[in-house]
C-alpha cells in the first residue's frame, strides 16, 4: 500500500509517496535491509545549492530511535572548496537535524566529501514500517560559488519523485544499514556509532548562520527578514538585502574541522545617499523577553577597504514594534559601536542604552570610551528587575526601574551611517559568530558560550523553543 503525500517546499508544493504496511510491501528492494533511504532531487545540475530531500524508512519488526540513526550522501568538493549546509524543512523540526561536512579518508569515483546527516533525542523514534518523511537538506560553497553537481555521487538528475536510493548510505549504531559506500570499506570511511545528541531545551534560541545568501529559504523558516524598506537609521532608505552575506567565518570560534560560517553586514558608500547601501537582519516576530540574550559579534575600527573616518554605528540591540497607540508598552535594549565617533562625540565609543519610548530622551544610557576592534561576546541581561550589559563577561552597565522591558522584543543586527562627511569609495563589515538567548533566566558567560558550543559541535545550526508569548 503507498500513501500519496503533499509537501509544500520552498518554491511550490512537491509530492512524495509513504510507504504503507500492506501486505508484500517493500520499499527496499532488499528484504534484509533494516533502513530505507529514499531520494529526491529538487535542483539543476549547475547552481547556487544543491537540494537533496531524504526519506529514511525502517523496515526491520522494532522501533528504531533516530539518535542511532546516520545517514551520508556523498558529492565532490571541487577546487578543495568549503562546504557548508542546512535544513530548510522537515515535520521533526530542523532543529532536531544535524548537518556536518566530512572528507572521505581514500579517494573514490565521484566522491571525496559528504554531507552527514544525524538526528536529536528530539527526532523520537520509528515504529516498525514507520517513516521520517520528508527532509529538506540544502549543501552550498562557502564561497558561494555554484556548484557542479554532475561528478557527485548521491546526485541523480532524473529523481525529481521519490525513489530508493543506494548512493546514499545509512547507518544503524555505526553499521552500515543501506547502501553502497564509496570505494571500499576499509581506510576510515565507516562512521563511528554516532553519540546521541540531547533535544533542546525549552527557552532557547540559537543561530549559527549557516545559510546559502540573503534568499536561502531556511533564513525565513528560521524567523529572519532582511531588512529592505526605508526609513532610518543612518542614511535613510539605503537597506539592501545583498549587503547581507554568510562568508566562511575566520576567527569566531575553535571550528575543528568543521565548516563555519558567519552573519556578515556590509555597508558600502562613495559618499552620496544614492551610492550608500547598508545592512540589518532582524527577527520577523518578537520573541525576546527577559533573560539573556548573547552574540558573538565581530566589530571593525577601520574600514575594510576605502578611506577612514565614516560615523559608523555597529548596532546589536531589541525593540519592540512601535504602534500608533500613545498606551502602549514599549522595549529597546541598545549595544551601538562607533569606531570613530557620531553626533559630535569622538570615539573609539560603545554606548549601551535602555529605552521606555520611542520619544528623544525618554531613555538610561551609558558611554564606554574602548575600542571594541575584532571579536568579542555581546550579554545583555534582564532578570530580576535589572538590565545588564556585558562584554566578553565584564560588566559594563546595570540599571532597574521603569527602563526595565515591558514587552517581548525582536533581535537585531545592523550597520549604518550616521551621516556621509566625505566622497570616495569605502566598505565596512561587521560579522556575527553565532546568537544564543535562554528566555527567563540570567546564564554566565561560560554557560552561554558553552551553550553555543554544544549546539555548533553536535552540527545543530537552528534551535528556537522560545515561548510563544
Amino acid at each position: 500500500m503507498v500513501l500519496v503525500m503533499a509537501i509544500v517546499a520552498a518554491g511550490g508544493t512537491a509530492a512524495y509517496y509513504q510507504w504503507g504496511s500492506g501486505d508484500g510491501d517493500s520499499p527496499s528492494g532488499s528484504a534484509s535491509a533494516e533502513l530505507t533511504v529514499r531520494y529526491r532531487n529538487d535542483a539543476p545540475a549547475t547552481g547556487a545549492t544543491a537540494k537533496p530531500w531524504l526519506e529514511v524508512i525502517n523496515n526491520s519488526k522494532k522501533s528504531v530511535a533516530l539518535t542511532d540513526v546516520t545517514l551520508r550522501y556523498y558529492f565532490t568538493a571541487n577546487d578543495a572548496a568549503a562546504y557548508g549546509a542546512n535544513c530548510v524543512q522537515t515535520s521533526l523540526r530542523c532543529s532536531n537535524v544535524t548537518q556536518k561536512i566530512g572528507a572521505l579518508a581514500g579517494s573514490a569515483p565521484k566522491a571525496d566529501h559528504y554531507l552527514q546527516i544525524g538526528f536529536t533525542e528530539g527526532a523520537g523514534s520509528l515504529k516498525p514500517g514507520g517513516t521520517t518523511e520528508a527532509i529538506g537538506l540544502q549543501l552550498y560553497r562557502l564561497d558561494h560559488k555554484a556548484l557542479d553537481q554532475s561528478d557527485d555521487r548521491s546526485f541523480d538528475a532524473g529523481v525529481t519523485h521519490y525513489a530508493p536510493s543506494k548512493l546514499v548510505t545509512a547507518y544503524l549504531r555505526g553499521a552500515l544499514a543501506w547502501g553502497e559506500e564509496p570505494g571500499s570499506r576499509t581506510g576510515g570511511q565507516d562512521p563511528a556509532a554516532p553519540t546521541p545528541v540531547a533535544a533542546a531545551p525549552e527557552g532557547v534560541l540559537f543561530d549559527d548562520f549557516h545559510y546559502s545568501g540573503p534568499a536561502d529559504p531556511a533564513l525565513a523558516s528560521n524567523g529572519w527578514r532582511v531588512r529592505t524598506d526605508g526609513g532610518g537609521p543612518g542614511i535613510r532608505g539605503t537597506w539592501s538585502a545583498a549587503n547581507v552575506s554568510f562568508p566562511a567565518a575566520t576567527g569566531g570560534k575553535d571550528s575543528g574541522d568543521r565548516a563555519e560560517q558567519a552573519l556578515q553586514l556590509r555597508v558600502t558608500s562613495d559618499g552620496t545617499k544614492g551610492g550608500t547601501k547598508q545592512a540589518e537582519l532582524q527577527r520577523a516576530e518578537p520573541d525576546f523577553f527577559t533573560g539573556t540574550v548573547a552574540a558573538r559579534v565581530y566589530f571593525s575600527d577601520k574600514p575594510t577597504s576605502g578611506r577612514n573616518g565614516d560615523h559608523i554605528n555597529e548596532s546589536f540591540f531589541t525593540i519592540s514594534s512601535i504602534g500608533k497607540s500613545e498606551k502602549q508598552s514599549y522595549s529597546e535594549l541598545d549595544y551601538e559601536y562607533m569606531p570613530n565617533g557620531g553626533w559630535g562625540a569622538p570615539g573609539p565609543r560603545l554606548d549601551t542604552t535602555s529605552w521606555r519610548s520611542g520619544k528623544q530622551g525618554d531613555r538610561t544610557t551609558r558611554t564606554q570610551k574602548l575600542s571594541l576592534k575584532g571579536w568579542h561576546t555581546m550579554m545583555i541581561t534582564a532578570a530580576d528587575g535589572n538590565v545588564t550589559y556585558s562584554v566578553d563577561g565584564r560588566k559594563l552597565f546595570t540599571h532597574g526601574g521603569k527602563y526595565f522591558p515591558r514587552e517581548r522584543m525582536g533581535i537585531h543586527f545592523s550597520a549604518w551611517l550616521v551621516d556621509l562627511p566625505f566622497k570616495g569609495k569605502r566598505t565596512w563589515d561587521m560579522k556575527v559568530d553565532w546568537l544564543y538567548c535562554k528566555a527567563g533566566q540570567a546564564v554566565s558567560l561560560a554557560e552561554a558560550e558553552k551553550a553555543a558550543a554544544g549546539f555548533s559541535g553536535a552540527g545543530t545550526n537552528y534551535v528556537n523553543t522560545l515561548p510563544k508569548s
